[in-house]
């Protein structure tokens, strides 16, 4: 590259020929700040090799890694992260496109918040497997810009619907003293409350992120716990699944992680009880008799 990136973006990927081009073609045409396009292949058996491989050919800004086998959604996604060489973050979906201004209007909101903001992302717009649009998706709720952190967290977890800021752009150095994208089911929701607890979200008013819904779609193609573990870590196939418990048991662990007061961390801690074991503690429960049941089997 003539210049070095201000944003890497990563796209890890697996058998994602149907859509990718569509989405490289997204990311190739982002204005703004320079930007490196770094693509981890995990192991796919379909076309997805070939069009990276020609991408990459064409634009010297596109990076592509592949690995032998798949070893699992949360290794390819940190995998991404791990080569990632600039001082902002996105990760890119191989189904999903950005319009043009994407990262430029983050990299904005995030120039002009300075060290208060890690993430910033725009709304989005659904739309469907022909690229037509199929609705549109506010999550106003998770512009978080409340100066304590308890309370950010606090209003991230009230959130119920989609995640989609974890498609943002993040100052790179924050999102690696977290530990990434977990592997387990929601492993997104324990991250950006991990996030939250560093900085600000902002969000750009624009509707520049297009998410694709379609029955490929990973949870589509396995909608059970079982098959959304094996999704993210192929060893967890066979393995109990607990998600509620798995993600409560995380968000603690992220609370106490944060550089933060005792007594901040005490409180944030208290959101994460509060504000969402306290609402899933049916699910929670169902799981721990599940596991006792297991156990007892064993």
């Amino acid at each position: 590259m003539t210049s070095t990136p201000r944003v890497s973006i990563g796209v890890p990927v697996y058998n994602g020929g149907r859509y990718l081009q569509e989405t490289l073609d997204s990311l190739t045409a982002l204005t703004g700040p320079e930007i490196e396009i770094v693509i981890s292949d995990n192991g796919s058996t379909d076309d997805t090799e070939q069009l990276c491989r020609a991408a990459s050919a064409d634009d010297e800004r596109i990076r592509y890694h592949r690995s032998p086998v798949n070893r699992g959604a949360a290794w390819n996604y940190n995998r991404v992260l791990e080569l990632a060489t600039a001082p902002l973050f996105k990760w890119a979906a191989a189904d999903d496109v950005c319009e043009p201004s994407f990262v430029a209007r983050c990299v904005e909101l995030l120039d002009a918040a300075g060290d208060a903001a890690v993430l910033a992302y725009p709304r989005t717009t659904l739309i469907d497997e022909d690229s037509a649009v199929a609705g549109t998706l506010d999550d106003d709720d998770l512009d978080l810009r409340a100066r304590r952190p308890s309370d950010r967290i606090g209003q991230l977890l009230r959130h119920r619907v989609e995640w989609h800021p974890v498609f943002g752009v993040i100052r790179t150095d924050v999102l690696r003293r977290t530990p990434g994208i977990g592997a387990y089911p929601s492993a997104d929701i324990s991250l950006l409350a991990e996030l939250s607890l560093y900085g600000q979200f902002h969000q750009v008013p624009e509707r520049l992120f297009l998410r694709r819904y379609h029955d490929r779609r990973s949870i589509a193609a396995g909608p059970s716990f079982q098959q959304q573990a094996a999704w993210y870590n192929p060893n967890a196939r066979n393995r109990l699944v607990l998600p509620e418990v798995r993600l409560t048991k995380e968000l603690l662990a992220g609370v106490r992680r944060a550089p933060l007061p005792a007594a901040e961390k005490a409180r944030a801690a208290r959101m994460v009880l509060q504000r969402w074991a306290l609402p899933h503690w049916r699910h929670i429960g169902g799981e721990l008799k599940i596991a006792a049941r297991d156990l007892t089997r064993r």
